[in-house]
C-alpha cells in the first residue's frame, strides 16, 4: 500500500504576506482525496524523533537552544519562521516522518511525506525554512540500526541542499547529489558529493537530459539501497524564488524518471516534497500533486 505521512501540525501558523505557501500542507491530501487517488487508509500519523535520534545529526549546542527557546534572534531570522516551541515539535514530527517513510519505501517500494526535505539544516544551525535536517536524521537512524548500508539522496530541490552536504561530507555511506540554480540561494555551497548548476532558465529538454544523463550513472556506480528523492517544484518558471525555466509537464516528467528509475532497480524510494513558491498556490500544489499521482501509477498500478 501507498503509505502518506502527514499530520495537521505541518501547518505553522505564519503571517498572511509570507513567502512560504504553508497552505499546501492542507491542499495537497485534500486534492488527492478529493479527486480519488488516495483514501484515507493512505495516510498515517507520524511520531516525533526523540532527543536521542536529533543529537544523531545536530549539536547538543544546537539542540539545546531549540529546546529552551534561546536561540539568538539572527540565528531565529535565518530560519525565516516565528521561533517557537510548535515551530520546535513541528520539525521533530516532520523529520520522524522522513525516517517512517523510509521503512514503509523498503516494506512496499516507495512512500512519501507531504512535508520533509529540510536541506538547508545544519548540524549547529538552522536557515531557510529548516529547523532540523530530516533526510540526514533519517539516513543517520537507517545506517546505525541496519535498516540502510548505502543510501542515495537525490535532491532536486532548486536551492542546493547546503545542509545535506555539510553534515554528510565526512559520511561515505551517503551519496549527497544536488541540482540546483547556480546563481540561488544558498550563495556559499558546500562541495555535495556531486554538485550540477545550472544556469537560470535552464528549460525541460536541457534539465531532463542532464538528469538522464547523470541518475542511472550514479545508481550503477553507487548500487545504493534506498533513495531520498527531495521532489521539489521551485524548479517551476512559474516559481518566484526558482529562476529556472520548466514546465508542470517537465517537473512531472522529471518525478517520472527518478521513480522509474528507482522501480526499475528494486530500490526502496522515500520522497520528500522541499520548495515550491510559484504565485498561485495553485501550481504548487498540482505540481506536487502529481508526484502522488505518479507514485501510485508507477508503483501500485493494477
Amino acid at each position: 500500500m501507498l503509505k502518506i505521512a502527514f499530520s495537521p501540525i505541518y501547518l505553522y501558523d505564519v503571517p498572511e504576506k509570507h513567502r512560504f505557501p504553508m497552505q499546501k500542507y492542507r491542499l495537497i491530501p485534500e486534492r488527492l482525496l478529493a479527486e480519488g487517488t488516495l483514501t484515507q487508509d493512505n495516510f498515517f500519523a507520524p511520531d516525533k524523533v526523540s532527543e536521542a535520534e536529533i543529537l544523531t545529526t545536530h549539536t547538543p549546542e544546537y539542540w539545546d537552544k531549540l529546546k529552551t527557546q534561546t536561540l539568538p534572534r539572527k540565528e531565529a531570522r535565518a530560519i525565516g519562521f516565528e521561533m517557537t516551541p510548535q515551530l520546535v515539535e513541528r520539525g521533530r514530527y516532520i523529520a520522524h516522518a522522513t525516517y517512517e517513510c523510509a521503512l514503509y519505501a523498503k516494506q512496499y517500494g516507495v512512500s512519501l511525506n507531504v512535508a520533509g526535505g529540510t536541506h538547508h539544516a545544519f548540524a549547529d544551525h538552522g536557515e531557510g525554512f529548516c529547523v532540523f535536517n530530516d533526510v540526514c536524521i533519517a539516513s543517520n537512524l537507517l545506517l546505525s540500526r541496519g535498516q540502510a548500508s548505502k543510501i542515495l539522496i537525490v535532491d532536486l530541490d532548486v536551492h542546493q541542499g547546503n545542509g545535506n552536504a555539510s553534515i554528510m561530507t565526512n559520511e561515505p555511506r551517503v551519496f549527497v547529489f544536488s541540482m540546483h540554480g547556480e546563481k540561488n540561494y544558498p550563495f556559499r555551497k558546500p562541495p555535495s558529493d556531486l554538485d550540477i548548476d545550472l544556469p537560470n532558465d535552464t528549460d525541460d529538454a536541457t534539465y531532463l537530459t542532464l538528469l538522464k544523463d547523470t541518475l542511472p550513472k550514479l545508481i550503477a556506480e553507487h548500487e545504493p539501497d534506498l533513495i531520498f528523492y527531495q521532489s521539489a517544484v521551485d524548479v517551476l518558471a512559474s516559481d518566484k524564488l526558482g529562476k529556472l525555466a520548466l514546465s508542470l509537464e517537465g517537473c512531472k516528467a522529471r518525478d517520472e524518471f527518478v521513480l522509474t528509475q528507482a522501480k526499475a532497480h528494486h530500490i526502496p524510494i522515500a520522497i520528500v516534497m522541499g520548495g515550491g513558491y510559484s504565485e498561485e498556490v495553485e501550481q504548487v500544489v498540482e505540481a506536487h500533486c502529481n508526484t502522488f499521482r505518479l507514485a501510485k501509477q508507477i508503483f501500485f498500478a493494477d
